[in-house]
């Protein structure tokens, strides 16, 4: 690993297809063990209900109001300055219930390359 700074550039956001729009802070084979990604969720809008496969992902809420559900837990409201720990395999989704888009950082423990293998939960498992 060499030091390195990475400026953030909102205009390589992209539309992921769990529900939510990502800006890649930090991927790349210079830090390998780890991937950082701005997440926005418009106001109204629930991510797909997904897990990933030997990741563990982080939520750091930024900006706005969300209600998150993980695993069994029972669906928590979260804002700014929360943190949510997401298990591997643990079936997780993200709601927006405030008027403003809801912002949070996700940090998987591994490059966001891996993250594409996510799954989509079967349809009433909870």
């Amino acid at each position: 690993m060499k030091p390195d700074i990475k400026k953030c550039d909102l205009s390589q956001e992209y539309y992921f297809p769990e529900g939510c729009f990502i800006t890649e802070l930090s991927n790349s084979t210079n830090d390998p063990q780890v991937s950082i990604a701005r997440a926005r969720v418009e106001s109204g809008k629930t991510t797909k209900w997904h897990y990933l496969q030997g990741v563990t992902e982080r939520y750091v809420i930024l900006e706005g109001v969300g209600r998150v559900e993980v695993g069994n837990l029972e669906p928590r409201d979260v804002s700014a300055g929360d943190v949510v720990v997401i298990p591997p395999e643990e079936h997780q989704r993200i709601s927006n219930i405030g008027e403003d888009d809801l912002i949070f950082l996700a940090i998987c423990s591994i490059a966001q390359s891996q993250l594409f293998s996510s799954q989509s939960v079967p349809p009433g498992r909870r």
